[in-house]
């Protein structure tokens, strides 16, 4: 279940990468949080398009402790729809509350050993993973959920509590690589 690179307790591979207003986000841009997410997502996605409500309300409460980071690696040139303006047309279409980064080259992909979208990664403070997997079991119907695996992770560390499911196999799109 977990990535050939990144096991639980792995460091946080290294990124810096352009978001969609305009700035470069890496992980220092946020270590005034507690945690870190980091979702490998695209534009074109069913399954992402899904969870966007699901991982905005994530990002608003729980604001004070965390921050999400989108990543689209997705080749564009395939995947029109995956472009950078695009993705700048999504994010303010959809009202992102959190940074949305290209990932042009697929290194940062690579890096974490990612392979779909939506594909979720929790980091602590130390910035060592402790969940890899999906939000929760329904990705179609938010009111049929019975396992929020994201929400319990999060909110097992922070209660000072051993993570239950630090791992679930990833569902969704496979991330488009370039040929």
């Amino acid at each position: 279940m977990a990535t050939n690179n990144l096991k639980i307790g792995s460091p946080a591979p290294y990124f810096n990468l352009l978001s969609v207003d305009g700035n470069y986000y890496s992980l220092e841009s946020f270590k005034n949080k507690k945690l870190l997410i980091v979702i490998f997502s695209c534009n074109h996605c069913p399954y992402v398009q899904a969870y966007e409500e699901r991982i905005k309300n994530i990002q608003n409460d729980y604001k004070e402790f965390l921050q999400i980071v989108a990543i689209n690696s997705n080749d564009e040139i395939a995947y029109p729809e995956d472009s950078f303006e695009e993705m700048k047309r999504r994010s303010k279409e959809r009202n992102f509350n959190f940074p949305y980064l290209r990932d042009e080259s697929q290194e940062v992909a690579k890096a974490y050993d990612a392979t779909h979208t939506p594909e979720i990664f929790l980091f602590n403070e130390e910035r060592k993973l402790i969940f890899h997997g999906k939000i929760d079991d329904n990705w179609q119907d938010e009111k049929n959920v019975r396992s929020k695996y994201l929400r319990n992770a999060i909110d097992e560390y922070l209660a000072g509590k051993k993570i239950s499911v630090p791992e679930t196999f990833t569902i969704g799109c496979t991330i488009k690589w370039k040929h």
